[in-house]
């Protein structure tokens, strides 16, 4: 099965579909945002890496940053869906980067405090004064509450555990010089593996996914602060502006300053599957 890493365009998306059917489906992919899937009726299989799930109404589903994910369903589920990146909880964000789920799903989740909390995220939000900071509260509370009925480990199988390592270090170090030489001599594998595992696994060049993972940083700083463009080419590891400029076209396509005017003020995005 192809797999694709996702690049996520903004920090967050909250979909309720309980008032619509719409299908749970996507193909297998990943990305550095924790995805989390509440089934409210209807059934559905969800992938976690290798490990496949089987939900029914009621139950949870969550995939950590990195983590291979998809579902197959058959139409007409109702759900709540969340795709979140880490840092806009950073107290919780070590405990998402640094492990995985032994399991990826809870049984009978939803509960009226869960829902409720969801409920908040989902519902219209005006460009109000303190939006951000209510946000991320929800955010919080929810996660805190999931993470407390989850077996968390650090233990990783195989080739999927050394992709995960080797994306995991390249996700906390993309803002300094990367090359497949710099990972070998840190992570002591081999170059040729690491570029076999990019190519087999992702379907993507090892640097077009350190620019992914630099355009990506550079779309927070270009939403969230006001360093001019030539800053945040050097925060997130860009060696010239040029570079930066060229790189983020291509992604984005658009300039970062198209991208500050457009997005500065953001609302949460909505991801159809």
């Amino acid at each position: 099965m192809i797999t694709f890493y996702e690049t996520r365009k903004n920090d967050d998306m909250a979909s309720d579909s309980r008032h619509g059917k719409r299908r749970l489906q996507c193909s297998a992919h990943l990305h550095h945002h924790i995805e989390l899937v509440l089934l409210i009726s209807g059934k559905a299989v969800a992938f976690a890496d290798t490990t496949r799930y089987e939900l029914e109404a009621g139950d949870l589903f969550i995939a950590f940053p990195n983590q291979i994910h998809h579902y197959e369903t058959e139409g007409g589920e109702r759900y709540f869906l969340f795709i979140v990146n880490p840092d806009l909880i950073p107290e919780l964000a070590k405990i998402f980067t640094g492990s995985i789920p032994c399991s990826s799903l809870l049984r009978n989740a939803a509960t009226p405090e869960l829902i409720h909390l969801m409920e908040q995220l989902t519902k219209p939000w005006d460009d109000q004064k303190y939006r951000d900071m209510a946000r991320r509260g929800y955010y919080l509370a929810m996660f805190s509450e999931i993470l407390a009925k989850l077996e968390l480990t650090t233990t990783l199988p195989d080739d999927s555990g050394a992709l995960r390592t080797i994306i995991r270090y390249c996700t906390s170090n993309y803002q300094r010089e990367l090359t497949l030489s710099t990972l070998e001599k840190e992570l002591h594998l081999s170059r040729y593996y690491i570029s076999h595992l990019f190519s087999d696994k992702l379907h993507i060049a090892f640097n077009d996914y350190i620019n992914s993972l630099r355009v990506s940083g550079a779309c927070h700083y270009l939403r969230h602060s006001d360093l001019t463009v030539t800053a945040i080419a050097e925060q997130v590891g860009f060696g010239t502006t040029r570079t930066f400029n060229r790189a983020f076209l291509r992604q984005m396509d658009c300039s970062p300053m198209q991208y500050r005017k457009r997005n500065q003020k953001q609302l949460p995005e909505t991801r159809s599957l």
